[in-house]
């Protein structure tokens, strides 16, 4: 209470007379008084209200508007708070510089930015005191008021729809997540005070009725909420506080969808969550790093988007900061990591906005480096606090919370159109099942996509066991190898080049048949390269190379032999030394890694086997292929 007095005291303490804090007038003088007493016991709403009877008595008395200014502010009242700050200035602009900076606070959270600058300029340039904390923040004040003048001269298309009332209710609804291909919506709802999950479902172009998601999530003693669904939507993570099982006041749990529904939410344990707060998480696509906030000690400010990666052994690894290149000494939350797996939006009030807290974004380049963090702009958002945004998969649609003007409830759920310079990159997805050829029984296999470019690994996971299925995602801008592994089996081979954004396709909705290792068994690897004419293999191949050298490894009495093959573009016999040369580098890459070359033979059959017509560019590109054969096992 002693500090708070401090504060709104000290906040005018020199003046250049002492009669600039008391009033001649009895009646004002004992109202100011009164107001004193309120301010000991931390009672500001009385305090504001003797000192307007204070200013009605002695309109002159100038430190009672001072101090009226800065009470309205503490309050969030920045409307009262401003029209007193002027009513100050106006007696005196000669007196203590510091209430510009509580009139340009006022103004920023009015958003009267040309006003706000100007008394931000003002203060920076009477004041003499050296408080580094004080001067910092009306450096951020400066910056926010020049940022936001500039941007509301070039507003962006913006105009929020409501979801409508088969997703919203007279109850608040709040924090959406979407699967990555937009067919499923998890969301929160307060109904009573108590905070659950609903789910609804997109048919049609419209989403139907929602319902509580699980009774294993759902409970009536905790609330859940600032959840993250993961791409294929097997797997929730969310916010639990208070929990008997809980490190900290709030954790972040995960439960996993089977084939008979949810299943009960876990605690991720240390060192993911911590006796301190941790909170809103956001699942990379390939669900193998998950982004969070928390307060713990080593971040930059007081919440800071941090991120954890899971390891090979099923725990997840200890936290990393994100830095200075997202975080700052402000605040960071909501963090929300697209399917593009390269764009991250999050909310700040530490960057150059519009005053409190705005949507940012920040780009991951091939380096593994954030961008510089982009104001979303105006007037997504405003001098109101903005957070909570997620972007739809295929990045045209917004959704966030809101309590609008015409809505159906407290908060309701909003979308509107992305403009296109703060959309995400473009994704495909790859949709599908994975059974046995034979049989037809689904099969718990390794789903693996890799960036041909990088050589890197960009989505791993297991298909349901329950019935094969499964959703990975691709960003356009590179080419991917696409693999299905599952033991005993032949793995599957695709290749998806969508090295520019043009090359944006529809979704691919696959139905696999993997077929049991046996002698004849073939597999064209659609991930082997050569440049034209040549036979030495280009590093692109080496990620389905690696595979195949897997599937040997693990069955140790396999022999294969490696096939080359070729259109009939040229000569047959240069296409038959051709197709040989190219299957002995694969046989050789695999040797030069401990393959035993007895389990291994190799052949040239150039254009002798076509499996497409080479009358087209299409069918000759089919033709040229590598391939191998099960000669044993």
């Amino acid at each position: 209470m002693k500090k708070l007095i401090y504060l709104l005291l000290a906040f005018c303490a020199t003046w250049t007379t002492v009669s600039a804090q008391t009033s001649a007038i009895k009646k004002a003088q004992g109202s100011f008084n009164k107001a004193q007493t309120y301010l000991r016991n931390d009672q500001l709403k009385e305090a504001a209200e003797a000192l307007d009877e204070t200013v009605k008595a002695d309109p002159a008395f100038q430190y009672a508007y001072i101090q009226l200014g800065d009470i309205h502010r503490r309050l969030k009242a920045f409307a009262q708070a401003k029209s007193a700050y002027q009513n100050a200035i106006n007696l005196n602009p000669e007196g203590d510089p510091r209430m510009f900076y509580g009139m340009a606070e006022a103004c920023i959270f009015t958003g009267s930015y040309p006003e706000a600058l100007e008394n931000t300029n003002r203060f920076l340039s009477k004041y003499k005191g050296k408080d580094p904390d004080f001067l910092k923040k009306a450096e951020k004040y400066r910056k926010d008021s020049e940022f936001a003048v500039l941007a509301i001269k070039s507003p962006l298309p913006y105009e929020p729809v409501n979801l409508g009332p088969d997703i919203n209710s007279a109850y608040r609804e709040y924090f959406p997540s979407l699967t990555a291909d937009g067919a499923q919506m998890i969301f929160s709802r307060t109904v009573d005070g108590n905070e659950d999950f609903f789910t609804s479902f997109k048919k049609n172009g419209t989403w139907d009725k929602p319902v509580p998601l699980s009774d294993q999530i759902n409970t009536s003693k905790f609330n859940e909420g600032a959840q993250s669904l993961s791409a294929d939507g097997k797997y929730l993570f969310f916010t639990g506080c208070n929990r008997p099982d809980g490190l900290g006041r709030c954790d972040i749990y995960v439960s996993q969808k089977t084939a008979k529904g949810w299943g009960e939410p876990f605690n991720l344990g240390t060192p993911l969550n911590s006796v301190y707060w941790d909170a809103q998480p956001s699942v990379s696509p390939d669900g193998n790093t998950l982004y969070f906030v928390s307060n713990r000690p080593g971040g930059l400010g007081g919440y800071d988007i941090w991120k954890s990666t899971l390891k090979s052994d099923g725990y997840w690894d200890q936290p990393v900061n994100l830095g200075p290149e997202i975080n700052t000494p402000g605040d960071e939350q909501t963090p929300f990591l697209h399917p593009d797996g390269h764009t991250l939006y999050f909310s700040s009030d530490g960057w150059p906005g519009m005053g409190n807290k705005d949507i940012f974004l920040s780009r991951l380049d091939n380096s593994g480096k954030w961008g510089k963090p982009v104001n979303l702009g105006y007037p997504i958002n405003t001098f109101n606090e903005e957070t909570g945004l997620i972007v739809s998969p295929e990045g045209t649609d917004a959704f966030f919370s809101s309590n609008l003007k015409g809505g159906y409830g407290d908060l309701d759920i909003y979308s509107f159109k992305m403009p296109e310079t703060i959309r995400p990159v473009p994704i495909v997805y790859v949709k599908g099942t994975i059974k046995d050829k034979t049989s037809r029984q689904p099969l718990e296999a390794d789903i693996r996509i890799s960036n041909l470019n990088t050589k890197t690994t960009v989505y791993q996971n297991f298909t349901d066991a329950s019935d094969g299925s499964f959703l990975a995602v691709m960003p356009t801008g590179a080419a991917y190898a696409f693999n299905a592994v599952a033991p005993g089996y032949l793995f599957y081979s695709e290749n998806y080049p969508l090295s520019s954004a043009g090359s944006r396709e529809k979704p691919s909705i696959l139905e696999i048949y993997l077929e049991k290792l046996k002698p004849g068994s073939n597999v064209i690897m659609k991930n082997i390269f050569f440049d034209t004419n040549a036979y030495q293999l280009l590093p692109y191949s080496e990620s389905e190379l690696d595979i195949l050298i897997s599937l040997l490894k693990q069955n140790p009495g396999l022999r294969i032999e490696i096939q080359g093959h070729t259109d009939n573009v040229g000569k047959e016999e240069d296409n038959r030394k051709l197709s040989m040369m190219r299957a002995r580098s694969v046989y050789e890459y695999l040797i030069a890694r401990k393959i035993l070359p007895d389990r291994l033979t190799y052949k040239g059959l150039g254009e002798s086997v076509p499996v497409a017509t080479n009358d087209t560019e299409a069918g000759r590109k089919l033709n040229r292929r590598t391939s191998f054969v099960v000669t044993g096992i």
